[in-house]
């Protein structure tokens, strides 16, 4: 039977080294047999093997490795090496002292937690846990303060930002209309270039966002000469402003007492006053005041082909439904009647005009084209 373990030292108190009790040899026993009983009373050795017994470490289970350094390994029970150490006596082995695990050190310490992330290599600030209700309540009245803090600089920012962009677009000098930079198109033989540039530059100076396009075109409208006007802005300080002229197609001569001749258009708009017809105007005779009978020459005229307008030398008309056309350099007289179907007499006057038959005829008749007269 193997003697008792002694109890192991409380920790943070060292075990004090122990003398180790040397076990006596016993006799050797043959294998098998069990030696005699022995009378009397037991030697004098006896309390000090006892007391030695008792204070011997306990041997260790058979299924745990022996630590290395500490003697010769244990064998499993009931094998061979059991038997031989039964036959064999064991030497008296000393007490191994044991040293008791270092106490932890007392004092305040303090807890560093690291944290690491896969998308941030930096240093990372702890979470902060309160741990009472009263730093839980200013925890959260410091960040409600934060998340308002950020609002009132956010709608701050904001703020100074469109007002910034206001100044910059409604009232600093950086857009103002540069009366230099304006271009003037489609001005045409009428109207005057000059008297569209200073309606423009009446807006000298004005940034060219606050600048109204939709008046300052009612405003060039009214230039003498121009029928349609369209305005564009042409950043950042310019303007382009695209005109269709009203280009007199027809002379009228005044009603007396005066002597020039008024310049019309196709729609019979006065663009222009002068004191002789001009070289390549027909010059129109109709009644005073007969708006019909103008209208019907007018038509006619804008309809006619250029070659055929330029041949054209003056035109007259008691009605709008006997326009009569007088060419150039002696020219036939042509009977046109009234603006209807136009397009038709047209073709069939270059028809006639072209046949041999009708070479020396002085005039044309097409007031009806589906049966024209040539005389």
């Amino acid at each position: 039977m193997s003697p008792p373990r002694p109890p192991a030292p409380r920790p943070g108190r060292p075990a004090a080294a122990r003398p180790a009790a040397a076990r006596p040899a016993a006799p050797r026993r043959a294998a098998g047999r069990r030696p005699a009983p022995t009378e009397g009373p037991p030697p004098t050795s006896a309390p000090t093997e006892a007391v030695a017994a008792q204070r011997a470490p306990a041997p260790r289970p058979a299924d745990r490795r022996p630590r290395t350094g500490s003697g010769p390994a244990v064998p499993p029970p009931g094998g061979p090496a059991r038997r031989d150490q039964d036959a064999a006596p064991t030497p008296a082995r000393a007490a191994t002292p044991r040293v008791a695990a270092a106490a932890p050190p007392t004092g305040p310490t303090r807890t560093v937690t690291t944290y690491t992330t896969s998308r941030f290599s930096g240093p990372v600030r702890p979470a902060v846990v309160s741990t009472t209700s009263r730093e839980r309540f200013a925890e959260r009245a410091r960040a409600r303060r934060n998340i308002a803090r950020r609002q009132v600089l956010g709608v701050a920012g904001a703020v100074v930002g469109v007002g910034g962009l206001g100044w910059l677009l409604l009232l600093s000098p950086v857009l103002a209309l540069d009366p230099d930079q304006v271009e003037v198109t489609g001005a045409g033989t009428v109207v005057a270039v000059d008297q569209v540039l200073a309606v423009v530059a009446e807006r000298s100076g004005t940034p060219l966002p606050r600048l109204g396009t939709v008046g300052l075109r009612d405003e060039v409208l009214e230039v003498p000469g121009v029928r349609e006007a369209r305005v564009v802005r042409d950043w950042p300080r310019g303007l382009a402003v695209q005109l269709v002229s009203r280009e007199p197609v027809a002379a009228v001569p005044e009603e007396a007492p005066a002597t020039g001749i008024a310049l019309l258009d196709e729609q019979g708009v006065q663009v222009g006053r002068a004191d002789a017809a001009p070289a390549g105007l027909p010059v129109v005779d109709v009644p005073v005041g007969d708006q019909r009978a103008l209208s019907a020459v007018l038509s006619v005229l804008e309809q006619l082909p250029p070659d055929l307008l330029a041949q054209v030398e003056s035109v007259a008309a008691r009605t709008q439904d006997t326009v009569t056309m007088q060419l150039r350099d002696g020219g036939p007289r042509i009977d046109w009647g009234s603006a209807d179907e136009t397009p038709l007499k047209i073709a069939v006057l270059a028809a006639l005009r072209a046949a041999p038959e009708a070479g020396g005829a002085q005039v044309f008749d097409v007031s009806a084209p589906r049966m024209p007269i040539t005389r």
